[in-house]
């Protein structure tokens, strides 16, 4: 396991936690999404994972992975006291709203995402340059990369963050609504991509997200979050339950099965 928590607990104010003895554990290849309304905790699950806050009670560590291929001896380490430049090498994170510079191209944006590793005085090395042309191909922004941001689309800007997480070369990829801005078309074109890079490079991917359907159809995983716990976790046609999502959402569900297909909720209204 890259990443792996185990009974957390965390809260803004001592009287109302948002979370509560939540554990989880993030593998390799595989895309875990975190469901659930909001504020149920999502994005202060994810938050914690990555080193941002720190967790009341509770451990998360970190066992990287050389080269993609697990170790034999495992060496988890404590998130807290990974230094954050190399913390930057292992995690990766798209928050829903993630920020720029005003006049930043999509080129510069794209080599922000290499600073950790730069050399002496912010110099970029042949293969930092090589990783951001190949990731700028991937993700076809090769022709939109002297153009400034301000000139995109959201959903142009929203490859480009992601982009940025990319060049990173992380083990671990943690995105906070990642199809935020896309339309359905570049939504399942978003999520095709993360099962892709998942398979072929190895990555573990954790994403919060409110479309139930779509991040089904894609994960590994579902863990749905209600009140700070987690209610159901697991392959995505067994957590899918119209009992469960209906106390979670507070409306009643109702569930399509399709051969062969995972099954699709939807709202019995």
């Amino acid at each position: 396991m890259i990443l792996h928590a185990e009974h957390l607990r965390f809260a803004y104010r001592p009287d109302r936690p948002v979370l509560i003895d939540v554990s989880l554990s993030l593998a390799p290849g595989r895309i875990t999404v975190l469901l659930g309304p909001n504020g149920s905790g999502k994005s202060t699950l994810l938050k914690l994972l990555l080193g941002h806050l720190r967790p009341q009670s509770g451990t998360i560590t970190c066992d990287p992975t050389p080269g993609g291929v697990a170790s034999a001896t495992p060496n988890p380490r404590a998130i807290h006291i990974i230094p954050p430049i190399d913390l930057a090498k292992l995690l990766a994170y798209l928050p829903q709203t993630p920020a720029h510079e005003p006049g930043q191209t999509v080129a510069e944006v794209l080599s922000a995402g290499r600073t950790p590793y730069l050399g002496p005085f912010g110099t970029e090395s042949p293969r930092d340059l090589q990783i951001v042309r190949e990731t700028a191909a991937l993700l076809d922004l090769t022709d939109l990369l002297p153009r400034p941001l301000e000139e995109l689309s959201g959903g142009q800007r929203q490859r480009v963050f992601l982009g940025r997480a990319l060049v990173q070369e992380p083990q671990a990829f943690l995105l906070d609504e990642p199809s935020t801005f896309l339309d359905l078309r570049h939504q399942a074109r978003m999520w095709e991509l993360l099962r892709r890079l998942a398979g072929e490079r190895n990555l573990a991917i954790c994403a919060a997200s409110h479309d139930l359907n779509l991040s089904a159809a894609f994960a590994d995983e579902l863990l749905v979050l209600h009140d700070g716990a987690i209610v159901a976790a697991g392959p995505p046609h067994d957590v899918l339950r119209p009992d469960t999502l209906s106390r979670v959402y507070g409306i009643p569900i109702e569930r399509h099965d399709r051969p062969g297909k995972t099954p699709v909720v939807f709202p019995d209204l």
